[in-house]
């Protein structure tokens, strides 16, 4: 019988995609990285369109840039400088929260049904 492969819980060649979750944590890895991505995406053309922007405004001669006061403001104001500072930083604090709780929620071991001893020897 076929089955699709988008079906099946085992890994596929060229797979784009998680496989099937088989517990709570790593649905919760699934759901942190489908997050993660979308603040990734949004944060890439972000940056794209402001970079593509400042090319295409800035495409004087660089004696027109630093005679203008409107570009003084931009490359040594105070304000821009504490912006690009403090919304860095609330973006890893937005990101760090949903990943501590992931990683503590990992470590938290609720009985076992099966418990492998693995010891290792480097050089033996």
């Amino acid at each position: 019988m076929f089955y699709p492969f988008f079906l099946l819980d085992s890994s596929t060649s060229w797979q784009f995609y998680f496989q099937d979750p088989a517990t709570p944590v790593m649905e919760g890895i699934i759901n942190l990285h489908h997050d993660l991505m979308f603040f990734v995406t949004f944060i890439f053309f972000f940056v794209l369109v402001i970079m593509f922007r400042t090319i295409y405004f800035y495409n004087q001669s660089s004696t027109d840039i630093f005679n203008t006061n409107f570009s003084r403001n931009i490359v040594h104001g105070t304000t821009i400088e504490i912006i690009w500072t403090v919304i860095p930083s609330l973006i890893l604090v937005i990101v760090a929260l949903p990943s501590f709780a992931l990683l503590y929620s990992i470590d938290e071991v609720i009985d076992p049904t099966l418990t492998i001893k693995c010891i290792g020897h480097q050089w033996y």
